[in-house]
């Protein structure tokens, strides 16, 4: 059986969506012919934690981890911010409004040094590690995931070190995306050198996403695209536990994730607070699940807003209980970013919600979520301001489950081809293309 060397920031104990994607394709790439190998780090400081994911990694796989500089624990110190603060939810300032001193101070020196993004110091230590691991195990082939984007800066050095196929998989752009930091103009243009590099010199760029690959061709539109592939996201139908769907005493709206920021709850619960308030929907036969990481400003809307009574907030859970939960749910809510980007941003939460099977009352432009929603038969779309739709879409939802009315059928075909085994034995197929690497000439990828 051939092997990959799978670099990842994210992977078990790491819980949260960024470590599914990757935790997937090393579970079922076994079955196509490649054995997964990876190189991960041992201390990595992640926004969630969920030890049960490590209960998926076959005892087959062989697991390198080597140790990272995370720099956001003195940034935390820095900042007084509590020592286990997530880095997305209340970490990085989002605004330029209302920081403090040693918040600005920060995001300069994270903005000026940490190039391509605060991981950057995982370099010292992956890259030696990758050159051996590639020797020892007899490594056909190197796949890495970001972000975060250095993993693609030490996939490409061990690509030309070794002169061993490479594929960059993106779970979103790099340069100029919504969690990019502001650079200013010299650490922008090597933020930009370095992207361009991956760009052009990776055998295979694979995107979770079309958006991203529309960034990468509008940003170098002299570089060829033909090495570029979009691999969705999806679900594992093997993480859907046989369940029955129970009646709810309430209707029940589920939301999984984490919420900060421009992703918030605030039009959502402003049109139910409107339902309610005009006898259309009882405030005493609704509840609105909230399960994840939310961000001081998310978590004071859920304690003004007038169905405050109706909202269950709870914490993070690890991915199998999330699952249960949408499961159980009558109906699931997106929340999409409002950004310039959102028309093209598809987050891998969307696919567990259509994997799911239950309605999906998405708040999301016209754009690739909509698309995918519509394909699937999956649920409603409405802008994230649009009012009257999203009080449309409630009122849908809350009144089929109120007469036991299950009409939303999603299109099961449509479905089943975003399931996680599926788009792996896709990525398997790029692999399988790849030059072997002793007919690989050497890269002339070399490091700034």
């Amino acid at each position: 059986m051939k092997k990959v060397l799978v670099i990842t920031y994210y992977f078990p104990p790491s819980g949260g969506p960024g470590v599914q994607r990757v935790l997937k394709f090393v579970k079922y790439l076994p079955q196509f012919g490649w054995e997964p190998v990876v190189l991960t780090v041992s201390n990595g400081d992640f926004p969630a934690r969920d030890e049960s994911l490590l209960a998926e990694i076959s005892p087959r796989v062989h697991v390198y981890r080597t140790t990272i500089l995370e720099p956001y624990r003195l940034y935390r110190r820095l900042t007084g911010k509590a020592a286990d603060a997530p880095t997305d939810v209340e970490n990085i300032p989002k605004g330029a409004g209302h920081r403090s001193m040693a918040e600005r101070l920060a995001a300069f020196i994270r903005a000026t040094f940490f190039i391509p993004d605060a991981r950057v110091g995982w370099l010292l230590t992956a890259v030696p590690a990758a050159r051996r691991i590639i020797r020892d195990e007899k490594i056909d082939a190197i796949y890495s995931s970001s972000p975060p984007y250095t993993t693609a800066l030490i996939a490409g050095l061990a690509s030309w070190w070794t002169r061993t196929p490479w594929i960059a998989g993106f779970r979103d752009p790099w340069v100029g995306f919504i969690s990019s930091p502001e650079r200013w103009w010299l650490p922008r243009a090597i933020d930009r050198a370095l992207e361009r590099s991956v760009y052009r010199k990776a055998d295979r760029l694979e995107a979770a996403w079309e958006g991203i690959l529309t960034d990468f061709r509008q940003k170098y539109p002299a570089i060829s695209s033909d090495h570029c592939v979009h691999l969705p996201n999806g679900f594992d139908a093997e993480d859907y536990p046989a369940i029955a769907k129970r009646k709810n005493e309430r209707f029940t709206v589920v939301y999984t994730g984490s919420m900060y920021g421009r992703r918030n709850p605030e039009t959502f619960l402003t049109a139910v607070e409107e339902l309610v308030a005009e006898g259309k929907v009882p405030l005493s036969k609704i509840r609105l699940k909230f399960l994840g990481r939310f961000g001081g400003e998310v978590q004071a809307m859920f304690a003004k807003t007038a169905v405050r009574d109706a909202v269950e907030v709870i914490g993070y859970r690890p991915h199998s209980e999330s699952i249960r939960e949408i499961l159980q749910a009558d109906a699931l809510l997106l929340v999409v970013d409002e950004s310039k980007e959102s028309g093209g941003i598809v987050p891998g939460k969307v696919f567990e919600y259509i994997g799911a099977r239950r309605p999906i009352i998405a708040l999301a432009p016209e754009g690739a979520i909509a698309g995918i929603i519509r394909e699937t038969g999956s649920g409603f779309v409405a802008a994230n301001h649009d009012l009257p739709a999203i009080k449309r879409a409630f009122v849908d939802c809350f009144e089929k489950s109120l007469y036991h009315d299950d009409a939303l059928q999603p299109h099961e075909e449509a479905v089943r081809k975003y399931e996680r085994k599926d788009i792996t034995r896709r990525l398997a197929g790029l692999l399988d293309d790849l030059r072997r690497p002793q007919d690989h000439p050497p890269s002339s990828w070399q490091p700034l």
